[in-house]
């Protein structure tokens, strides 16, 4: 019996839907994570890791290991309808599974404190433009940790 072309198409597309845009196994869409919270009056100041001002409103700033969530992925938390994009990124932050929310104020970062949250994803972020921004850093240790991480992690994409 002959298979009808629609249908093995169909088939194809599926099975092409197990990979994401660079070759790589799917990343689940949503995912469970642990959030922090910082703000600009700590050490770190107003700016994000690429230059600009942390944001927020629409879109607000994010930090996180970019060999997990690579520069420019954007996501919903699901129970608040936050969106947030990672532009930043933090020593205590490599290697975990947590992503900082910039937050305008003490206030706010302290109220949201230390939450597991269901996130999702709208866009993965660059790995390419990750390692970019991090390579001129390279002497700083967790950053050449993070840029090894981001190597391995993302071989097939680099």
């Amino acid at each position: 019996m002959k298979t009808p072309v629609c249908l093995l198409s169909l088939l194809l597309l599926t099975a092409g839907c197990a990979t994401t845009q660079h070759g790589q196994q799917a990343r689940r869409s949503t995912l469970r994570v642990r959030t922090t919270a910082y703000t600009d009056s700590e050490p770190g100041g107003c700016k994000n890791a690429v230059g600009r001002r942390l944001a927020s409103g629409e879109i607000n700033s994010a930090s996180a290991d970019w060999s997990r969530y690579p520069l420019g992925t954007t996501f919903r938390i699901l129970n608040t309808g936050e969106v947030f994009q990672i532009d930043d990124y933090g020593g205590a932050l490599i290697g975990t599974n947590t992503i900082d929310l910039y937050k305008t104020s003490r206030y706010r970062m302290r109220d949201w404190g230390v939450r597991y949250v269901d996130i999702q994803i709208l866009r993965w972020g660059s790995p390419e433009r990750s390692l970019e921004v991090l390579r001129p850093r390279a002497s700083v240790r967790k950053v050449r940790s993070m840029i090894a991480s981001l190597k391995v992690s993302h071989q097939s994409e680099l």
